[in-house]
């Protein structure tokens, strides 16, 4: 038995097609019966051709253009020419087919048209292979697969084992059995496949089957499909996507689709000049990472500095909406998306870099060990190659003049491969040349080579480094172009620095940046604050309202111990409660965090900067509810005015008569409390006392006197009360009526 599969690249390179491929051997001449004759067929043209013939042509189509986001997706487009009706096979993984989904892109653009797109199912290989017509999902053996195939039209190609035997027979599938036969003493089992052919049923040995070959086109692309998808379930991670081109010659046509791809990204490199006059130069390299599985050749890119909005959605698993039987309103649907909103904050001072200062004094030390060599070599013969070995004092010398001298990135051979463009709302830059980058691999490539414009400034902030500033640069985008955050390696002359960090900065905007540690600067901010000073008081139907003016101040103390000038940046917090006086110097400017302060300390010199902000602090108070000494505070001050002293005397003199009458109730309470209490003893008294007893008489005249005084208490307290009543309605009107600025 000989069975063989084929496996052929389709014409896209991205995915594999798998068909049944039979190549008959005619078989030899025989002379065969009359009925062998009529049962034989001729054999037909191999399958494989009669596939193409007709199917449409698969073509392949590279990627010929690639642009990059700042955002984490990807545009590609792939070009190609393809001739008549053409398929175009791709893969993609998983997860990219809801990406692509949503946003392919298909152009024909010399008259033809797309007539379809399609993509393997979501469901479960083992789901789609029981699907066909022959069901391969459990690895079924020949006889399996003929069995499954019952009643369809097979042409077979036996083994000849005489002349007499026909090469190739022609039938229909009855089915396939198992029949027991005896192998020398053991008895196995052996398959026959049962066939109806023309002279009627006939039985065939698989074992002498060399070929199968089925006759009906429709079951042998059943199989062929179920082939397929078993090829393509070996990459689980992948799924195959067909693009179907109808028209007439040969066209060009383009598939664009955006899918999730690496941020691009971008580091720079910043050389000061070691003269104030000359401008700092930046040069950029941008980041680009192939991730893909395909190789880019000679790709057009371009990378975009943007941010668009993208998201992912579902579209590839089958969604089944609920859908009620009786009340078409009620018909149920997807719940919306939701976004949420991005804020940037403002660009950020970078910290400290320690290994900068360190190069510097290293730097100084060699300057210093170069100096002594020259002047020690002055006159002497030259000691060859012997003086250049590390320890000598020439390589000191030498090594000392290289740090020294600026580090020429214009002239190193490097020049910007990119044209930079305002693309709408974002910013482009546009590849010159085409790129090349094998998958899975990363590229550097200079999109930035121009001299900038910059100030060298020490830049203090207490919160960032409490005692000394930050070595930096006021940096203006002189470039004309877009600059992508991303990190920037400084260095003087052809010394390291330190590294800075940098946000989006657009053309001709400035921004400040720092790199190390200036050990030469110190900085003392010394705060002071006052308890506040009452500035306003004023009254408004009953509410006293005051505003006390809080003022702080903080003065920076700023010793410059370097050689040269310092221009030094004040970071001062901006706190939205206070605002600077009038006595403190205008900021050079204020961000939406600091306001900076630009002092300017020559060498070895001391220069300070006071920074005064105040803040109103409202009061508000209930005169009703306020007691005496809230009064006479406001009385006693210097701010309040007259009137409002004169309103406040006159409300403490009306709650002092209230306050009287209160006392006086409260008096005539607690006699008629002690007399209420004494009765109580009195009535104890007499009712244990005899009536015939002489105490008996005077405490029954005691008890008649209370009542009397009882009476004449609890009718004064009711007249008391009705007056302490009106006193308070006359204290309240006065209050919510009076106001006095």
């Amino acid at each position: 038995m000989f069975r063989k599969l084929l496996l052929a690249a389709c014409a896209g390179g991205a995915v594999l097609t798998v068909a049944v491929c039979t190549y008959f051997t005619m078989p030899p001449k025989s002379t065969a019966s009359p009925a062998d004759a009529a049962s034989a067929a001729k054999p037909a043209e191999p399958p494989l051709a009669h596939a193409a013939a007709q199917s449409e042509t698969s073509v392949q189509l590279p990627i010929g253009q690639v642009v990059l986001f700042s955002s984490g997706v990807g545009y590609f487009q792939r070009e190609g020419v393809i001739d008549g009706d053409a398929r175009v096979d791709l893969s993609f993984p998983v997860s990219d087919i809801n990406d692509l989904i949503k946003s392919m892109v298909l152009r024909d653009l010399d008259g033809g048209h797309v007539s379809a797109v399609s993509y393997d199912s979501n469901a479960p290989v083992e789901k789609t292979l029981q699907s066909f017509a022959v069901n391969l999902s459990a690895n079924p053996t020949f006889g399996q697969i003929l069995n499954q195939a019952r009643g369809e039209k097979v042409e077979v190609v036996l083994q000849q084992a005489n002349a007499a035997q026909p090469g190739t027979m022609t039938g229909s599938i009855m089915g396939v059995e198992a029949k027991q036969e005896a192998v020398g003493k053991d008895i196995v089992n052996v398959e026959q496949l049962n066939m109806w052919c023309a002279d009627g049923m006939r039985s065939v040995k698989l074992s002498e089957l060399q070929r199968v070959r089925f006759l009906n086109p429709i079951m042998d692309n059943e199989v062929r499909k179920a082939l397929e998808t078993l090829t393509l379930s070996h990459d689980t991670q992948k799924k195959a996507v067909s693009l179907n081109f109808v028209g007439e010659g040969k066209r060009n046509v383009r598939v664009g689709y955006v899918i999730e791809n690496p941020i691009w990204k971008t580091s720079y490199r910043l050389v000061l000049g070691k003269e104030k006059e000359d401008k700092p130069f930046l040069q950029g390299w941008a980041v680009v990472e192939n991730a893909t599985d395909e190789d880019w050749k000679d790709v057009r890119m371009a990378l975009v500095s943007g941010r668009p909005i993208s998201f992912q959605m579902d579209l590839y698993t089958p969604l089944y909406v609920p859908r009620p039987t009786v009340v078409p309103e009620l018909f149920a649907s997807l719940r919306p998306v939701t976004y949420n909103g991005n804020v940037n904050a403002d660009a950020e001072v970078a910290a400290a870099n320690g290994p900068a200062a360190e190069g510097r004094a290293l730097q100084e030390q060699l300057r210093r060990g170069g100096a002594e060599a020259k002047k020690a070599s002055d006159g002497a013969p030259a000691a060859g190659l012997a003086a250049d070995k590390p320890g000598s004092p020439d390589f000191a010398y030498r090594l000392g003049k290289d740090l020294d001298q600026k580090m020429n990135l214009s002239a190193s051979g490097v020049t910007p491969s990119a044209t930079a463009t305002k693309l709408g709302d974002f910013f482009q830059y546009a590849i010159d040349k085409p790129v090349t980058l094998p998958r899975q691999k990363s590229a550097l490539l200079p999109i930035v080579n121009k001299d900038v414009e910059g100030t060298r400034v020490s830049i203090y902030n207490e919160r960032t480094q409490a005692k000394f500033p930050l070595l930096g640069l006021k940096f203006k985008n002189t470039s004309g172009l877009h600059l992508m955050q991303g990190p920037i390696t400084v260095f003087e002359g052809s010394n390291y620095a330190g590294d800075a960090r940098i946000l989006d900065v657009e053309p001709n905007e400035e921004r400040l940046i720092s790199y190390a540690v200036d050990l030469g600067t110190e900085v003392n901010p010394v705060p002071s604050s006052d308890n506040g000073r009452l500035v306003q008081v004023k009254i408004v139907k009953g509410i006293l309202h005051s505003q006390t003016k809080v003022r702080e101040t903080k003065t920076y103390t700023i010793v410059n111990r370097n050689d040269q000038e310092r221009l030094v940046l004040l970071e001062h917090p901006v706190r939205n409660d206070f605002h600077l006086t009038d006595d403190t110097s205008k900021p050079a400017e204020t961000a939406s965090d600091v306001y900076r302060f630009e002092v300017k300390v020559p060498a070895g010199k001391t220069a300070t900067q006071v920074v005064t902000e105040e803040r109103i602090v409202n009061e508000q108070v209930q005169l009703t509810n306020s007691n005496d000494d809230q009064m006479r505070f406001f009385i006693n001050t210097t701010i309040s005015s007259a009137k409002v002293k004169d309103g406040l005397k006159q409300a403490l003199d009306l709650r002092h008569t209230l306050a009287l009458t209160q006392q006086a109730i409260a008096d005539k309470q607690r006699e008629l409390k002690d007399i209420t209490d004494d009765q109580v003893r009195l009535r104890a008294n007499l009712k244990e006392m005899p009536p015939t007893a002489a105490a008996y008489k005077r405490y029954l005249d005691k008890f008649d006197a209370q009542e009397t005084q009882i009476e004449k208490l609890q009718e004064d307290i009711k007249k008391m009360q009705a007056t302490e009543s009106q006193q308070r309605k006359d204290f309240e009107d006065f209050l919510n009526n009076f106001s006095a600025d």
